[in-house]
């Protein structure tokens, strides 16, 4: 008897260990990081309950991103919320051979990030939450500073803010015609806003008429 199971157990593993990355895959479609972890108090009657709010950020390393806050009464459902909220809340960002297609800011409550396009082998040159979004965004290449506050959830909001306005190459002939067009209406507007009503001019044979 153990000569005839023992084959069978060694097929049953080999064909669940075969089984396993295809289920991996299929869960781990994109790279997802944990930010921040924290723990908040309701004050209640009777006491204080006590909960739990991720910061969670998820990427597919090409050009997707997502971020999400939830709270939970333990530390792996307020992660498995956050997660499920970045999902909901993915953007694709423009990039450009592995950086930036151009310089970008973003302000976000108090929190004020700009990033800047590398060359090839710089690195990422960023640090805490705004390396984490860039790395699981698919950026390889990009100079950062953080000029405002280092709350680390409106961190995270302003680099996705600041990813978003980035505008592919083969749009900005577009964008600055219609920046220029904003602009020149802007000043019209100004132009006009600002010249004194003028009076029409009176004619002597019109004054005498009016006497008449």
């Amino acid at each position: 008897m153990p000569e005839t199971t023992a084959p069978q157990t060694a097929r049953k593993r080999t064909e669940r260990n075969a089984r396993r990355p295809e289920a991996q895959s299929a869960e781990k479609q994109f790279d997802e990081r944990t930010l921040h972890i924290d723990r908040v108090a309701r004050v209640v009657k009777g006491g204080r309950r006590f909960r739990f709010r991720a910061l969670v950020v998820i990427g597919d390393r090409k050009h997707k991103v997502g971020i999400g806050s939830a709270k939970g009464t333990d530390v792996t459902s307020a992660v498995t919320k956050a997660t499920e909220v970045a999902k909901k809340h993915l953007v694709d960002i423009s990039l450009y051979k592995g950086t930036l297609p151009h310089e970008a800011e973003a302000k976000v409550s108090g929190a004020h990030i700009l990033l800047k396009p590398a060359s090839p082998g710089t690195g990422l040159i960023a640090g805490g939450v705004v390396r984490s979004v860039l790395e699981v965004t698919g950026v390889h290449n990009v100079l950062s500073k953080s000029l405002g506050s280092t709350n680390k959830t409106n961190t995270a909001y302003a680099t996705i803010a600041a990813l978003q306005s980035l505008v592919p190459a083969d749009q900005w002939i577009t964008a600055a015609v219609r920046s220029k067009a904003d602009k020149s209406k802007q000043s019209t507007a100004k132009k006009a806003s600002a010249a004194p009503d003028k009076k029409p001019a009176t004619t002597k044979s019109a004054k005498k008429e009016a006497r008449s």
